[in-house]
């Protein structure tokens, strides 16, 4: 029923077309197909660039997206890096801290053991007043007091019993530390270079003379009234002069007897130790 009339419309196309083509020159449809490759070239060309471009772009998305992700992947390892370097930081300035306290409590406590050096030196140096400066000398040598007695003060020549006028000098200064357990005493006697001639007092040579005479004086001390764990006795010979063994008047200075007061530095090594 429908066929009729489209068949009706498809020859009236055909039969416009015949006359349109009827119409037109060999020439002229030449040209038209000419124009129409022409067009197809073109259009394929087109084709391929927008091709080339949706790649170069596609190409271009890719590289950007793994350009970010590695951009992304630098911050965060920056991050890390920095929140690595925060927290290191943050430790160092602690343990910066914790060495600034410990330098300033060992501060605190070597400025104490001068203050009580200082102290000790003008107890001591009170005590023993109106004695020949020839003969007993108080001093202050790194952080220690020295009081030096010469053999004139103590001892007669190679004898290892102190005079009374030495033994005086001792218990006032033994009177003088009495009660003060935070100092110790270290007692030394030196001789010249003399050799003993046999046996002198008890001592073979000058290691025993000068031992000797440590321990006699240690002996006084204590019974006057320091305590025994206090005190150290030893001998240094001739070993430790103070002057070259040159001359009577150079001898003379190095017989001598040395009782060095040292301050007791627990707390400080305490914090030493901790360190």
């Amino acid at each position: 029923m429908y066929m009729l009339p489209m068949r009706a419309s498809l020859i009236t196309v055909l039969s416009a077309g015949s006359l349109l083509l009827g119409g037109c020159n060999a020439k002229e449809i030449a040209a038209l197909q000419q124009q129409n490759a022409s067009l197809s070239s073109s259009r394929d060309q087109l084709q391929a660039q927008k091709t080339a471009l949706e790649q170069e772009k596609a190409r271009n998305e890719e590289a950007l997206r793994s350009s970010l992700l590695n951009k992304n992947q630098q911050v965060n390892q920056l991050n890390d890096n920095l929140s690595g370097a925060q927290q290191a930081n943050s430790a160092l300035s602690a343990d910066l801290r914790s060495k600034e306290q410990r330098i300033a409590e060992m501060q605190r406590i070597l400025d104490q053991k001068d203050a009580a050096v200082k102290a000790l030196r003008q107890k001591v140096g009170d005590a023993l007043l109106g004695f020949n400066a020839q003969d007993l000398q108080v001093n202050v040598k790194n952080g220690k007091v020295y009081v030096s007695l010469s053999e004139q003060l103590l001892f007669k020549s190679g004898s290892t019993k102190v005079d009374p006028k030495g033994q005086d000098a001792l218990k006032k200064l033994a009177t003088a530390l009495k009660g003060n357990q935070d100092v110790n005493v270290l007692v030394e006697g030196h001789t010249d270079n003399v050799p003993l001639k046999g046996v002198v007092s008890g001592a073979k040579d000058n290691w025993d003379l000068s031992v000797l005479r440590a321990t006699e004086i240690t002996r006084i001390l204590t019974e006057a009234g320091l305590a025994a764990g206090q005190v150290t006795p030893s001998g240094r010979s001739m070993f430790v002069p103070v002057a070259a063994n040159d001359s009577p008047t150079n001898k003379a200075l190095n017989r001598r007897t040395e009782i060095i007061l040292t301050p007791k530095l627990d707390e400080l090594f305490q914090i030493l130790e901790a360190n």
